[in-house]
């Protein structure tokens, strides 16, 4: 399994860029941010910073969307940091949410990220694409490589993942909705004539580690990532808003909404903000990874078992430097395996 470090890109920049050589101190393979141009600083801007800074890691968006970013901007800005660093980027991307709500837009179709996802991935594998009539292709561009990974809820975009996309991203830790959503995946693949095992699985979500078995210490570390249940509970809304209650979904991603009033994007993806007290404490475990390092480690080890490739770490909470510490210490080494000098 690899492991992903979810940063925002809140000022001073410099200080995204030392978290992001410390994921990669601590064996992390990916740093990914927030892409919401209004809300934090231009990503793009800092990837270049961190690729400079660090010597292995792959940087991306978790995630850009098709509606506040022109397509072959994107795919110039990838294959522009391809060409100066080597192919260490990889392209997240959703329907749209903070990036395109907060400037009263609405996420963008699925037929247009359909073709967004396609017109990104061909412009950033150093291949010509037709977009808008023309065929189009970079002249500068020698041996880009972009993998695409769809974050996806409702059952429609699950289907198009299965059918286009290079990875799935699922941005929740419960066990039993990730069965759910990469088997939909898997069929959706399977079902366009793709290997269904070709499709990446990342699964996305706060981790904290703590005493687990302290309540108090319990009680903080669900406060810390209760803002992950609220944000979730914006793309559920939406499914259930287009499709209704009786959809063939997981309950346990649907019933906790029922009190759901309003979001506030101004504390989007911030710890305790203060329009999350909807969620409950199931839903921040069941979403989250809290607890001791072999909690982390027995909870992981089942998404492993499912066919998740990669855990990206959400680190919205006062406890980053320490996360990633025991994830390197502790976490990342106890899902590696053993391997022995001699035998």
């Amino acid at each position: 399994m690899d492991f992903g470090a979810v940063l925002q890109t809140n000022p001073p920049a410099s200080r995204t860029v030392e978290l992001a050589r410390l994921a990669e101190t601590h064996g992390f393979s990916h740093v990914w941010t927030f892409d919401s141009h209004l809300l934090w600083e231009e990503p793009f801007v800092i990837y270049s910073a961190i690729l400079a800074a660090t010597r292995k890691v792959v940087v991306g968006p978790m995630v850009t969307n098709p509606a506040t970013r022109d397509w072959t901007v994107l795919g110039s800005l990838f294959a522009t940091l391809n060409e100066m660093y080597g192919n260490r980027t990889i392209c997240g991307i959703g329907r749209g949410d903070s990036a395109v709500r907060t400037l009263a837009g609405k996420p963008s179709n699925l037929e247009a990220l359909r073709e967004s996802i396609h017109v990104i991935r061909e412009l950033g594998n150093d291949r010509a694409v037709e977009h808008n009539g023309r065929v189009v292709r970079f002249p500068w561009s020698r041996g880009s490589a972009l993998d695409v990974w769809v974050a996806a809820y409702g059952p429609k975009a699950l289907q198009l993942t299965g059918e286009v996309g290079d990875g799935f991203i699922l941005q929740l830790a419960d066990p039993d909705i990730a069965a759910w959503m990469i088997a939909a995946v898997r069929n959706a693949a399977e079902a366009a004539g793709r290997d269904p095992m070709s499709v990446k699985f990342c699964v996305a979500a706060p981790a904290y580690v703590g005493d687990g078995d302290d309540p108090a210490v319990r009680a903080h570390m669900r406060e810390q990532c209760r803002w992950f249940g609220g944000m979730v509970g914006n793309h559920v809304a939406e499914i259930v808003s287009r499709y209704g209650t009786g959809l063939a979904v997981p309950p346990a991603l649907t019933d906790y909404i029922a009190g759901r009033q309003g979001y506030d994007y101004n504390e989007h993806g911030r710890a305790g903000n203060s329009h999350t007290t909807f969620v409950p404490d199931e839903i921040v475990e069941r979403f989250c990874v809290l607890g001791s390092p072999q909690e982390h480690v027995a909870k992981l080890e089942a998404l492993r078992d499912l066919g998740v490739d990669q855990f990206a770490v959400y680190l919205q909470h006062d406890s980053k430097e320490e996360t990633l510490r025991q994830y390197g210490e502790r976490i990342i080494p106890a899902l590696a395996g053993t391997v022995v000098a001699t035998a």
